[in-house]
């Protein structure tokens, strides 16, 4: 899962960082961004503030988004693995 906040639409209200204060931090603007391994990516509307979510903090990002009053928060998932099997071994004799 990765996350990313559109800040034209946050209000500001850091629901997310209670919800979740490793994956969001509010700066001094008062308005919240995404963080990852403690680096806040600050790069509004590019691919520099999508961040990576640790399958156990899931559930606290998608609270966190549930809670938004601004709906800013937006969740991308990952896509599912297709794991192929070999073909069966035939004989060639």
């Amino acid at each position: 899962m990765r996350v990313w906040i559109d800040q034209d639409l946050c209000t500001g209200d850091g629901l997310c960082v209670d919800h979740a204060p490793d994956v969001f931090v509010q700066l001094e603007d008062n308005i919240a961004y995404v963080a990852q391994a403690g680096i806040v990516l600050n790069d509004p509307g590019g691919a520099g503030s999508l961040a990576d979510v640790a399958p156990r903090r899931h559930q606290a990002v998608i609270d966190a988004a549930m809670a938004c009053p601004g709906e800013c928060i937006f969740i991308e998932l990952d896509p599912p693995v297709t794991v192929r099997q070999p073909a069966p071994a035939t004989d060639a004799a």
